[in-house]
């Protein structure tokens, strides 16, 4: 499975401590933040000189996503912290409120917290929002009210949240699947980190922020990949120098669990223009004069980048047992696939070879649609380039070039493809007709369907589903749920995978 970034909007919600995926103070508008204020390094103000500092704490999540009730807020320094939106001040205590949250009459949590008060010399920071309840140590897969619930082991989240770190009910839903990916959480795209310093920080107000500045920890990462019990899939920031990928892949090799695969992939989508490691690749490859074409410079460059990653990560692990080497290519283009694989004899230092296979409605044919039926009909429609037909079809060319060059073909990602990137508004069509097919019930045997289909052409190799569970938007429905709480009954993206699983 997918995970996603780390934002205010993601209603998979995965920490227990819910200011981790917070707005930053700083990036919040001039209603929330104003004023000259000075940060600290972590990214709390330090000094408001007569402005405020505010976040939105939650920002459109579905009712459901998250328990109503009494959350506690932590906080350490002298200030007044004031909620907004869907919260309300419960009682104040020395270094702690309690606060009560409720989704609102529009059905959706928005919840808003505002620094308006600080003491210069002992500043508000450490700002911590925790779920209700807790959990029975035997079983962190399910959050519970009160120790009544539990034989004696019950955890609270307001006195163990720095050990349980994971909302259970993010857990209960990812460990039925068996390798993780984490590119969505560790923040890499458009991410121009290259030195290990700058790497996310357990330490750091908030984990999430714009595009190219969110992520979680790595430390946050291996530790959810060991509590699931499942493989972890790593992306390299596109500019990390060797230091970085060097100090990553001793973090792993010591504290991912000894029976954990780690799959290692250098980037995402170095193929895809529309990222700005693509623009990155292709200098480079210049640059080192591995092509005067500037695409073939990119794609040379991004295959002697992942072989020199992986490199590092066989030095750092002492052989490959434990790895998974993959180098990554579009699944509609062949033709890209064999120079990734040849160049530099590249498949005989790689462990797999990934694509995305995604079914959709081509732009040629989306003024066909006029109902969630016709979405229906055109993904069985082979007139439509991306029908499930036609797109099992370039599977079974992926797989027929993996074979020749003798590594397993993968899917880095993967599912229905269902977007207007013209449209900005869930309103504009053919947003409603994408989005009610997503909710269809008729979605589910086209997954399992494609699934299958995967199955049989490549052997049942690993497909990772795109992605946790998120609300759908203009610009795609990709969550195979919408909340991380959302009834299976109307998640039939979900129920397929589970079918799948069995």
């Amino acid at each position: 499975m997918n995970t996603n970034e780390v934002m205010q909007v993601d209603s998979s919600v995965p920490f227990v401590n819910l200011f981790k995926m917070a707005l930053p103070f700083a990036e919040a508008d001039a209603k929330l933040t104003h004023g000259n204020i000075v940060y600290d390094a972590d990214g709390w103000p330090q000094q408001l000189n007569g402005g405020q500092a505010g976040t939105n704490l939650l920002h459109w999540l579905p009712a459901g996503t998250l328990p109503e009730g009494q959350y506690t807020v932590l906080y350490d320094g002298e200030g007044e912290l004031v909620y907004g939106d869907d919260a309300k001040l419960i009682k104040r205590l020395p270094g702690k409120d309690l606060i009560q949250i409720a989704a609102g009459a529009d059905q959706f949590f928005k919840v808003t917290l505002t620094i308006q008060q600080s003491n210069p010399d002992n500043y508000l920071r450490n700002i911590r929002v925790l779920l209700p309840g807790g959990i029975c140590a035997s079983n962190p897969f399910q959050r519970v009210n009160s120790a009544q619930h539990c034989d004696g082991d019950y955890r609270d989240f307001t006195s163990h949240y720095d050990s349980i770190v994971f909302n259970p009910d993010y857990l209960n839903f990812m460990r039925d699947f068996k390798t993780i990916r984490f590119m969505n959480m560790s923040g890499i795209t458009r991410n121009p980190l290259s030195q290990w310093e700058q790497m996310p920080r357990l330490s750091q107000a908030t984990w999430a922020g714009a595009e190219g500045k969110r992520g979680a920890p790595l430390e946050i990462m291996v530790a959810l990949a060991n509590r699931l019990n499942a493989d972890a899939w790593f992306n390299i920031p596109h500019a990390a120098n060797d230091d970085l990928v060097r100090q990553y892949a001793e973090y792993v090799q010591q504290h991912l669990r000894p029976h954990l695969k780690a799959y290692v992939e250098y980037t995402n989508e170095a193929w895809n223009p529309a990222f700005t490691q693509a623009h990155y690749t292709k200098q480079m490859g210049l640059q080192q004069k591995l092509d005067t074409d500037p695409p073939q410079a990119g794609h040379k460059y991004y295959v002697k980048r992942s072989l020199e990653v992986f490199r590092l990560w066989e030095q750092a692990f002492g052989n490959t047992k434990r790895l998974v080497r993959v180098l990554s290519g579009w699944s509609a283009n062949p033709r890209l696939s064999e120079i990734l694989l040849s160049y530099n004899q590249a498949h005989r230092h790689i462990d797999a070879f990934a694509i995305a296979p995604y079914f959709y409605v081509h732009e040629r044919q989306q003024a066909e649609v006029r109902s969630t039926e016709d979405v229906f009909k055109l993904l069985k429609d082979d007139r439509n380039a991306y029908s499930i037909q036609n797109v099992l079809t370039m599977v079974q060319k992926q797989a027929d070039l993996a074979k020749q060059y003798g590594v397993k073909l993968i899917a880095y990602e993967g599912g229905q493809h269902l977007v207007d990137r013209k449209s900005h508004s869930i309103r504009d069509f053919p947003n409603p007709q994408y989005i009610g097919a997503n909710r269809a019930q008729p979605m589910e045997a086209l997954y399992v369907e494609f699934l299958e289909g995967w199955q049989k052409i490549t052997g049942n190799s690993l497909f990772v589903a795109f992605s946790a569970p998120r609300t759908y938007q203009a610009y795609g429905s990709w969550g195979v749920k919408e909340h991380i709480n959302q009834a299976a009954g109307e998640t039939p993206k979900y129920r397929a995978l589970l079918q799948m699983l069995r």
